[in-house]
């Protein structure tokens, strides 16, 4: 499975953007989907996950209520709205897709990885 995020970019505080995760394959479908980032100097940290059926969500808490994880699985893609964004969360965000359906924050229950796209909120 390849996984092609899109959508990254450079915003001021408060704009909003929206990445776009594409699997190359059906087999995502029946897997969660989720995002990570990583900002310099950082390890990478969960944001987001989506169940396969889209059922339930998590977030990690400092972006609950500002973003929003969303799924088309005939698509076989993922989205990431993110809104009043802040320079915090400057990094580059990557999408995966999940070892089964329900949802985790582990990066080790996350089997295939995108590679990247860059989010910078300047102020």
């Amino acid at each position: 499975v390849q996984l092609q995020a899109s959508g990254g970019g450079l915003v001021q505080v408060g704009g909003s953007l929206r990445l776009s995760c594409a699997a190359s394959r059906r087999t995502s479908s029946n897997n969660a989907m989720g995002w990570f980032r990583q900002a310099p100097g950082k390890e990478r940290e969960f944001v987001a996950v989506i169940a396969f059926n889209g059922g339930s969500t998590l977030y990690t808490d400092s972006v609950k209520g500002r973003f929003t994880i969303s799924r088309d699985r005939a698509k076989n893609t993922v989205y990431l709205q993110m809104n009043n964004l802040m320079p915090e969360d400057t990094a580059v965000y990557y999408c995966a897709v999940g070892l089964g359906g329900r949802v985790s924050t582990h990066m080790a229950d996350f089997r295939y990885w995108g590679q990247g796209t860059q989010v910078t909120v300047s102020s």
